[in-house]
């Protein structure tokens, strides 16, 4: 967690500006995070970011929006273009984290960036974002929003389980800590599904989005938004258009599982790229499998690993692989390359897990 130093200079922060920007990474553990922080401190605008890299094209918003701030939250890497428009226009930057970055990146943080990341505390942790921000202001609030996000990208606190059960017992069921994990909350209870709601409801057009996330400002507790109205209907909706698509490729994913494949290829395209739904859901189901989800659907290739130090498997794999991307934790990690070295991808990864076994 965050040091009681480092909650303190964040407050600081939050408090001192007046009209902030968060940007924020396109999941729940992003969406959830600047939520927090929005209804506490009731100020500011967000904006999901839908590339691996908070880049030069985002700056559109900062010049639209006109902030005193800016709050970047659960991104792994920002380009140097991006801190250099920043750094024309004098803004202060919170960046908030989670993510380990590279000797380089990390390195090449400018002075006027204010980075908070507990896996460079002198005692390392590795909380999602979300739980991060709810440390500054536990207000009853918006627990619901820390449950969502915290599950979500599979962090398990049995102090939130607790504190969740006890206000609603209905969202948690008959699971329990020590017998379930994140993901089992995530999969099997209705705090679960509020969270795969805002999941797939993160996919649909950016003015939807900016819809959804106007209604979850004012909502007051998590019933809000299970019970479907005229309020949320079109994320209802969007939740169960894609949620049938998500069965679909799903089912057919695991109609390519052998027994005795260590490791899962899985290709697909679409409109909707589902590539780490998909995985975690491959995931949960064979968890001492290696999950490596492509999704051919854009100009390149979105590929989404899940799986015991699967980072390290992915990033050695890219290694020889020109203009390829990839970050994210130990067992979950996203990259992207270009369509026509998927095959090659796909080789390297069979010859690093053969090495290591």
């Amino acid at each position: 967690m965050l040091t009681r130093n480092q909650v303190k200079e964040l407050k600081e922060h939050l408090n001192k500006s007046q009209n902030p920007l968060f940007l924020f990474d396109n999941d729940q553990d992003g969406l959830c995070s600047f939520l927090i922080l929005q209804r506490a401190y009731d100020k500011g605008k967000g904006f999901p970011i839908k590339s691996p890299e908070l880049n030069e094209d985002y700056f559109r918003k900062v010049r639209e929006l006109n902030p005193d701030y800016v709050f970047v939250l659960d991104m792994p890497r920002i380009s140097k273009e991006f801190f250099e428009k920043i750094r024309q226009y004098n803004l202060p930057v919170v960046w908030v984290d989670h993510h380990l970055l590279g000797e380089d990146d990390k390195k090449n943080i400018p002075d006027f960036v204010n980075y908070y990341n507990p896996k460079y505390n002198k005692k390392p942790t590795g909380e999602p974002v979300t739980a991060l921000c709810y440390q500054l202001n536990k207000e009853k609030k918006n627990l619901w929003l820390a449950m969502v996000g915290c599950i979500s990208d599979g962090y398990f606190s049995e102090d939130l389980f607790y504190e969740f059960r006890e206000y609603y017992p209905d969202l948690i069921g008959s699971l329990s800590p020590g017998e379930n994990t994140a993901f089992d909350v995530f999969y099997k209870s209705e705090i679960g599904k509020i969270s795969r709601l805002l999941g797939f409801g993160l996919k649909d057009r950016t003015t939807n989005v900016i819809k959804m996330m106007r209604f979850l400002k004012q909502a007051k507790t998590p019933y809000d938004i299970l019970d479907k109205n005229e309020k949320n209907k079109e994320m209802h909706n969007r939740y169960s258009e894609i949620h049938r698509k998500y069965e679909k490729i799903l089912s057919d994913a695991k109609k390519s599982v052998r027994e005795e494949d260590e490791v899962i290829f899985y290709e697909y395209q679409g409109e909707t790229s589902m590539s780490s739904e998909i995985a975690n859901g491959l995931s949960y189901e064979y968890p001492e499998k290696y999950i490596l989800i492509i999704y051919t659907g854009g100009e390149r290739a979105n590929i989404s690993g899940r799986g015991n130090n699967i980072k390290k498997i992915v990033l050695k794999a890219l290694e020889d692989i020109e203009d390829s991307t990839g970050g994210g934790h130990n067992n979950a990690i996203g990259a992207r390359v270009k369509k026509e070295d998927i095959g090659k991808f796909k080789d390297n990864i069979e010859k690093i897990v053969k090495k290591e076994q």
